[in-house]
């Protein structure tokens, strides 16, 4: 069985109590409904690790919410996650900042299985199956009606 690491860089995310067990539980879950093989980590970081990651692999000079990087192979890649981003996105969309960061992992993990959402037909493909990813983990469809969707691309 392929593994998830758990990386907590930023000490913001260890004051939610349950989150870190939550997020694996995602990635497994999106895991499973992409069938991606491999290991993979997720990094949980602030916004300026976030920021610096954007800046050098995307040429954005600002934090974003979540980055994946996918590598292929025996070993998936990374996912990055901001924690000041996240808790404010979800704050202005009225959401828990545990759901709100499980659909960033699920959103990061469908990175490294290969969907994308940068054109309307492959938007078509990953909207769906984060929709239902999240409603069997029991969150509510992120894209109903609000507009702190992921977004970001997968880093190549």
């Amino acid at each position: 069985m392929s593994a998830i690491t758990l990386m907590v860089e930023d000490k913001a995310w260890r004051t939610h109590r349950g989150l870190q067990a939550r997020l694996t539980q995602a990635a497994e879950a999106a895991r499973r409904s992409a069938k991606l093989r491999g290991d993979f980590s997720i990094l949980l970081a602030g916004d300026k690790r976030l920021r610096a990651l954007n800046l050098d692999f995307r040429g954005k000079d600002k934090p974003t919410n979540v980055l994946s990087f996918p590598a292929g192979g025996a070993y998936a890649g990374d996912i990055a996650i901001a924690y000041g981003v996240t808790k404010k996105e979800a704050k202005a969309a009225g959401k828990s900042l545990a759901d709100h960061a499980s659909h960033l992992v699920v959103h990061g993990v469908l990175h490294l299985a290969g969907y994308d959402h940068e054109r309307p037909r492959d938007a078509k493909r990953m909207g769906p199956l984060e929709v239902k990813i999240l409603k069997a983990l029991g969150i509510a469809d992120p894209y109903a009606a609000t507009d702190t969707a992921p977004k970001t691309a997968k880093v190549k």
